[in-house]
């Protein structure tokens, strides 16, 4: 029992979670706005698109790669979500599967070049980084696209049950997620291929295919996201997304996600994705700018994995 219990507090997503609650308490005394409902709402309704596409980079972290053309997968899909709809003239609902069946396309590309190529996904997400934000660019001509139906809005800026509509399609992902990496035969060859990809090719493992289907639902997620995006902010334009690749990969990595693949967990990720939301939001209601927010994630991020490492080399000694 006390080995056991020894075992959970030095986990990475326990030691997370103090410093989550440690930082809700500290927060909620710098500001009375902080713990209100509307608040709390709003910051999750702010949250979704990270947290889904964080869903997704949490599997492709965990097999040892990084996707870090996520965000403009997302752009790229905006843009084409306008031009199906306006310019094309198809269905808005067409134009919304269409979209996200591109930003699979775009994944699955990704995981060819990875998987086919041999280049290794820090340089092949790189450059469709610039390709897809390019051709997101190229396609809208700086022109942006408004005027959609209302209906359309509730995917963003809509509640079920006083709840965002997108946090209901980002909880109901999140438990997918969390059962299919944790609990099936393909969450463990993730596991494998992260801990070891050539031992795990000599065990059968089918690790190309694998690798495609990850960076592919990498790029379906990205294109989700794009499309309640557009929703919340009423608008496309080809600059949506820009960043995102960084919050997302803090996010997994403070979860606990080993950058170097085969250790990870989505409840490790969904604590990181609360806990730099929460700081976001806390340090501004508090009063503190944007440069010093960015300067306290990035202290957190260092000193939560030092912390961790440490508890775990004593475990292990």
């Amino acid at each position: 029992m006390t080995a056991a219990f020894r075992s959970l507090l030095v986990r990475h997503e326990t030691i997370l979670g103090i410093l989550l609650v440690a930082a809700l308490v500290v927060l909620a005394f710098q500001s009375d706005r902080f713990f209100t409902t509307e608040n709390l709402l709003n910051q999750g309704r702010l949250m979704a698109e990270v947290g889904l596409v964080a869903l997704a980079m949490t599997f492709v972290i965990v097999t040892g790669g990084i996707d870090l053309s996520v965000g403009s997968t997302l752009g790229l899909v905006a843009i084409l979500l306008g031009v199906f709809w306006q310019n094309l003239g198809l269905p808005l609902p067409l134009a919304m599967v269409l979209g996200i069946v591109a930003g699979g396309i775009a994944g699955l590309v990704n995981g060819l070049i990875i998987t086919r190529f041999g280049v290794p996904p820090l340089i092949a997400t790189l450059a469709t980084l610039a390709l897809y934000r390019g051709l997101a660019e190229g396609i809208s001509q700086a022109r942006s696209v408004r005027g959609y139906p209302e209906w359309f809005f509730s995917l963003g800026q809509g509640e079920l049950l006083g709840v965002p509509v997108q946090l209901w399609i980002f909880g109901l992902l999140a438990i997918v997620a969390a059962v299919i990496l944790g609990l099936s035969t393909f969450g463990r060859a993730t596991y494998a291929i992260g801990s070891n990809a050539v031992a795990s090719r000599f065990s059968g493992l089918r690790v190309d295919r694998t690798l495609l289907l990850v960076y592919t639902a990498s790029g379906l997620i990205a294109g989700l996201a794009a499309v309640i995006f557009v929703s919340r902010v009423s608008t496309t334009r080809s600059d949506m997304g820009t960043g995102l690749e960084l919050d997302v990969i803090t996010a997994v990595v403070l979860g606990g996600t080993s950058i170097f693949g085969g250790r990870g967990t989505v409840i490790g990720t969904l604590l990181g994705l609360v806990l730099m939301q929460a700081l976001k939001n806390g340090l501004a209601l508090s009063g503190v700018k944007g440069d010093g927010t960015i300067v306290v994630i990035g202290a957190v991020l260092i000193g939560t994995i030092l912390i961790s490492n440490i508890f775990r080399k004593d475990a292990d000694g």
